[in-house]
């Protein structure tokens, strides 16, 4: 079992679990972030730090599509570590549906 971020952290981008994680498997792109399923160690302390509730464990169904999106922008993405500000409208963009086809975008954060 390991963790994923799905689009519910798209445009929020909450850095909350990344200062929890103890083995840093949290990875950012421009808006929001990615778990490396192969660096996380299914501890479950990043779960309850997200306030837009983006973080769910891949054994519930229907995770497939944000599975492999973790996985391939972990790997692509730069490995953050620290906590960051939120974007100022991340509380307004917790409620929006769709985000993934609005919104998403697959170009990397800064990272540390």
């Amino acid at each position: 079992m390991t963790y994923v971020v799905t689009d519910a952290c798209i445009r929020c981008k909450y850095t909350d679990c990344v200062e929890v994680c103890p083995v840093d498997c949290f990875y950012e792109g421009e808006n929001m972030l990615v778990i490396n399923p192969s660096e996380c160690i299914d501890c479950g302390v990043c779960e309850p730090e997200c306030p837009a509730e983006a973080i769910l464990p891949d054994t519930e169904s229907g995770l497939e599509q944000w599975m492999e999106i973790n996985a391939k922008y972990s790997a692509e993405w730069p490995n953050l570590t620290t906590r960051k500000d939120a974007p100022a409208d991340a509380d307004e963009m917790k409620s929006v549906e769709g985000k993934f086809e609005k919104f998403f975008s697959p170009e990397p954060g800064e990272g540390d």
